[in-house]
């Protein structure tokens, strides 16, 4: 990636161009009803609508409705049974578009997805504060909790939830469901709500000499009981209101309390609905960030941001970083390959396993007012996740805090979220979308589209893919021997396997070679040939010829190429249901041509690349 290409924004002033669904190919123009989302814009043609006009390009009613639903349905299915906890700032839940915020989290709830929820308190906090003539007090990261502030706290929480419950209640509307037949049954089809006392916690207490009061500090999520509310269809209500072993009531950090419940859970996903985005120098959204350059980039802002100081901290002091840590001091791992931004590559997968599966050190990231200094009560993961004891709490100091004034003031845009998505990466959360809460139906957009509407940090993309070396032939060889016996792939002699290793791409966990890949690059022809795609048999099922494939096309596309092409004689189905289709040989650069055996009968597939999401290289990153 060229070094001024990119230069992604933090600020909380989100930019909003209206020419970007005109540059993603999308009509501009409104019809009958009309969604529009930045970016990307999705309509509903009436019957009798002819989409703009009589013209011979004009879209047939309906006909965008049916693509965009065909493609959702992918993700409609893998979604399905999902675990998402979704924390939404409290920017958003006072805003005007938290009605339809939770209309969506509805309509998804009714696809399968179980939803925890965990709503932002601060600005209602604030303003009761002051119409009672009373002043907010933030130290770093965290509120000062007197006893006015406890008292608005915990109105601020309960009309919250009780907005909520009431919102989320009527579930799907009934209007022009009668041509369906008797609706009778319909009206059985509402929303459970769940809420009740998950959360413990203990005073934060004096630290530095200032006392917090009644600000709490994450101790136990009751992670049994939630899954019971979940599994009897229910949304469930996290509040950040918790309940000390005294019986006092706390108030906690937002983040803290939603982080801490994303690892508890062992969530699919951590969600997080703000009120802006994260964009590049041109106005477009970031889509993907891997968790190596999220992590490069809070380092990079670590002088600036006492939240990103206290993620360094955390992540270093608790040892979970093998990005930054090694014998040499901080460094990437030498194993790992950049390419235009994405860097691809963990130890052994993970990034911060340390063999026995305990994932140790402190657990949860509140982005909010003071760092937290004192790390005495610390708990450790069991299993990779989650703190839990093994009787379904989750116990232990957790959760990464995020707020206070320099949340508020957005004096470094949304690099704290950023810094909350890291840590729950790093605990072992396989994604975390940050997405703008105020452009209506993005929640929509991001699970339900190729590249989403928001950012998405993952940890798992690429896990142990690299360029292979010598010491890799043999582990490919291992890998691709019994499918040369088999005929599917020609058989390589070790002579010819090393002379093409430069080519190669494989998959390392534990030290052992469990997938390999081969693309040989056309310049000329701007397409590549794919080979020897091969994974090992303990490990097939698992989805490592899909990841493989597409850190193949992404190396591809960052060498200029339009297009892969490969032949094939046994494995046809696997690539058609992955975008490959028949060609001819002619399709083939006549270069390959030349050196194809027809005595195999090998049939010939081709696939057009769709360039990336904008990505985010941490070096030209930018905060404004």
């Amino acid at each position: 990636m060229a070094t001024s290409a990119v230069v992604p924004r933090l600020a909380g002033e989100a930019l909003r161009p209206n020419v970007l669904a005109s540059a993603n190919g999308l009509s501009s123009s409104r019809v009958a009803v009309t969604r529009r989302w930045r970016g990307r814009g999705v309509r509903c043609c009436t019957a009798g609508s002819s989409g703009g006009g009589a013209s011979a390009g004009a879209v047939v009613p309906g006909e965008e409705f049916v693509g965009f639903f065909r493609e959702a349905w992918p993700y409609i299915r893998g979604h399905r049974g999902s675990t998402f906890v979704v924390v939404i700032s409290s920017e958003v839940v006072s805003g005007p578009h938290f009605d339809r915020v939770l209309q969506d989290i509805s309509l998804l709830h009714g696809l399968g997805i179980k939803f925890v929820l965990v709503p932002g308190t601060h600005v209602q906090i604030d303003k009761l504060l002051s119409e009672r003539g009373k002043k907010a007090k933030y130290v770093g990261q965290y509120r000062i909790t007197d006893k006015d502030a406890k008292d608005a706290a915990m109105d601020a929480a309960g009309r919250i939830r009780l907005t909520i419950e009431a919102k989320l209640s009527p579930g799907p509307p009934m209007l022009n469901l009668r041509r369906h037949g008797v609706i009778g049954r319909w009206h059985g089809l509402v929303d459970n709500i769940a809420s009740g006392n998950f959360l413990g916690a203990k005073r934060r207490g004096v630290v530095n000499g200032i006392d917090y009061g009644f600000t709490g500090e994450v101790t136990k999520i009751d992670v049994s009981q939630i899954r019971e509310r979940l599994d009897s269809n229910s949304i469930v209500v996290v509040s950040n209101m918790g309940y000390s072993s005294s019986g006092e009531v706390l108030n906690c950090n937002t983040y803290e309390v939603a982080t801490a419940c994303a690892l508890a859970m062992e969530a699919d996903k951590l969600i997080c609905i703000v009120d802006g985005q994260i964009f590049d120098e041109h106005g477009r959204v970031i889509h993907f960030m891997s968790i190596e350059e999220a992590d490069l980039l809070i380092r990079k802002r670590a002088k600036q941001s006492d939240i990103a100081a206290s993620y360094v901290k955390v992540v270093d002091e608790e040892g979970i970083n093998s990005l930054h840590k090694g014998d040499n001091g901080p460094s990437l791992s030498a194993k790992a390959h950049i390419i235009n931004g994405y860097a691809a590559s963990f130890q052994n997968g993970l990034g911060f396993n340390n063999g026995n599966s305990i994932y140790s050190g402190e657990q949860g990231f509140a982005i909010g007012g003071e760092e937290r200094l004192s790390r005495s009560n610390a708990a450790s993961f069991q299993n990779g996740l989650g703190f839990n004891n093994g009787n379904g709490f989750y116990s232990g100091e957790q959760g990464f805090a995020i707020g206070g004034e320099e949340q508020l003031s957005r004096s470094n845009g949304y690099l704290s979220e950023l810094a909350a998505a890291a840590y729950v990466c790093h605990g072992g959360v396989q994604r975390v979308h940050i997405i703008d809460g105020s452009v209506d139906g993005s929640l929509l957009l991001e699970l339900f589209t190729r590249d989403g509407a928001g950012t998405m940090i993952a940890r798992d993309v690429y896990e142990g893919t690299r360029m292979a070396t010598a010491e890799d032939l043999p582990g490919i060889r291992k890998i691709i021997r019994p499918l040369e016996d088999s005929g599917v792939l020609v058989r390589r002699t070790d002579a010819e396997l090393l002379e093409a290793l430069e080519s190669f791409y494989v998959v390392e966990r534990d030290g052992s070679i469990i997938a390999c890949a081969a693309l040989f690059p056309f310049p000329e022809e701007k397409s590549g040939e794919v080979a020897a795609i091969a994974v090992s048999e303990e490990c097939r099922g698992r989805g490592q010829g899909d990841k493989l494939l597409d850190y193949v096309e992404k190396v591809a596309l960052s060498l200029g190429l339009e297009k892969l092409f490969l032949l094939t004689t046994r494995t046809a189905d696997w690539f058609v249901r992955r975008g490959f289709s028949e060609c001819s040989i002619e399709s083939i650069p006549e270069q390959r041509r030349k050196r194809i055996n027809l005595s195999r009968g090998s049939k010939y597939y081709i696939k057009q690349l769709q360039p990336k999401p904008a990505g985010v290289n941490a070096n030209n990153f930018v905060i404004r």
